[in-house]
């Protein structure tokens, strides 16, 4: 299943500590300004919620929920990298795929087989 999360948020970029220091060297800010208002429901009724708390994101799809922390050293020190690739774990390890594709935040759920 194919989920649109809605638009980039172009604000995030005024995020990053190039423009506007955090401190945190990972992109705390941006993370939380790129993934704002990230909250809604499928149409087979499941939620779709995104969290941060520390540097650990978490994705939650239903009744699954995936993690991803903010790594910069495997990933940075580009900040847009770290929180990229954090997204794309959580999502992964919620059973789904992030992905950007014209300028839209995508979410291709796999198929979630009840046992």
């Amino acid at each position: 299943m194919r989920v649109v999360l809605g638009p980039e948020n172009a604000e995030a970029g005024k995020h990053l500590s190039i423009r506007k220091h955090d401190g945190s060297g990972v992109g705390i800010n941006y993370v939380d300004a790129y993934m704002k208002g990230v909250k809604l429901t499928t149409e087979d009724g499941r939620k779709i919620t995104f969290k941060r708390r520390g540097l650990k994101l978490t994705f939650t799809i239903g009744d699954r929920s995936g993690e991803g922390l903010l790594r910069r050293l495997q990933n940075g020190p580009d900040e847009q990298n770290i929180v990229r690739k954090a997204i794309e774990e959580a999502a992964a390890n919620a059973g789904a795929r992030f992905d950007v594709e014209d300028g839209m935040m995508i979410l291709e759920i796999q198929n979630m087989v009840a046992e």
